[in-house]
């Protein structure tokens, strides 16, 4: 006997899987290492004591906003509610309605899932990786989904 389909929240939060995880370890590596060769990385005999402090003070903050970038990689997310989808990419967030989607998919050889929108323009949903594989597919298709039940009911109101 098979076991029962696991069955999820159509509006379950969109996330990345591989790609948050490699982000995540690499923000704490980047800490660490960067951390450590500042503490330990020797410094030339006859160096000014300030300067010394600076460069390793320098070393450290690299490890740091290296570490914030790679960590807002990893919060890259897509939310979906009743009446549209936040898109939370790296550098940008925003609010689609329902409406406005025409098709999801992945458009050539992108490296995330794309909405194409009635303005003709298209939107990258970095929350659905390709590199997630049948993950990925499963939940562009759930995207895919939720678009066309809010076409049907009207574009907004209950979660249906």
């Amino acid at each position: 006997m098979t076991p029962p389909a696991e069955r999820r929240d159509p509006y379950a939060t969109f996330r990345p899987v591989r790609g948050a995880w490699v982000a995540r370890l690499s923000a704490v590596a980047s800490v660490v290492v960067f951390g450590m060769v500042a503490i330990f990385s020797p410094m030339p005999l006859g160096s000014d004591p300030a300067l010394m402090v600076l460069n390793r003070v320098a070393v450290a903050l690299i490890g740091v906003v290296m570490a914030a970038f790679l960590w807002r990689y990893a919060r890259i997310r897509a939310v979906p509610g009743p009446r549209g989808l936040r898109v939370v990419n790296l550098f940008s967030t925003t609010e689609v309605e329902w409406a406005r989607v025409l098709r999801v998919g992945f458009s050539g050889g992108a490296s995330w899932a794309v909405l194409e929108l009635t303005d003709t323009e298209e939107l990258a949903v970095m929350a659905i990786q390709r590199a997630d594989g049948e993950h990925a597919r499963r939940e562009a298709s759930r995207l895919a989904a939720l678009v066309e039940h809010h076409h049907r009911t009207g574009g907004g109101g209950d979660a249906g």
